[in-house]
């Protein structure tokens, strides 16, 4: 027998679009980097980039459990001596919800081109309109746990 490698000209890619309105960000965070990856597929194969493109709407409306909100610190740094800036959580959802969502997604994708590829398939959008509706996203529901 042999082993089946996928091939980038083989690889049939799909548009899901999913709901963030009350999901727990590190759960979505998790089922749309196995959507990125292509891991819920039979052909996945590690170091091609198998996976689909994803839409992730409401994402003003995520939840997270404990003090996070406020313990949670985002930093990064402006380049310039002593340039090391920090937000909550919570400054971070006031100001820039998607900029969450899409950070706590790239955590769990591979680091290198491979990661990079995958993240520019993912759209997020803090309310309920997106632009890709030419694509006829298919709806992607994640199962809650509560």
């Amino acid at each position: 027998m042999k082993t089946y490698m996928a091939n980038p000209a083989n690889i049939e890619k799909k548009w899901y679009l999913v709901d963030a309105e009350g999901q727990t960000l590190g759960r979505l965070a998790t089922e749309v980097a196995n959507i990125l990856r292509g891991k819920n597929k039979p052909e996945y194969t590690p170091f091609v980039d198998t996976g689909d493109f994803v839409i992730i709407v409401n994402a003003d409306k995520i939840k997270v459990t404990g003090k996070k909100l406020d313990q949670k610190i985002y930093y990064h740094h402006t380049a310039y001596v002593g340039g090391l800036k920090q937000e909550t959580l919570r400054q971070k959802m006031a100001k820039n919800p998607e900029e969450v969502v899409a950070h706590a997604v790239a955590g769990m994708l591979p680091k290198g081109t491979l990661g990079r590829k995958m993240l520019k398939k993912l759209h997020v959008y803090a309310g309920t309109e997106y632009a890709q509706k030419a694509q006829k996203p298919e709806v992607y529901t994640i199962a809650s746990r509560y």
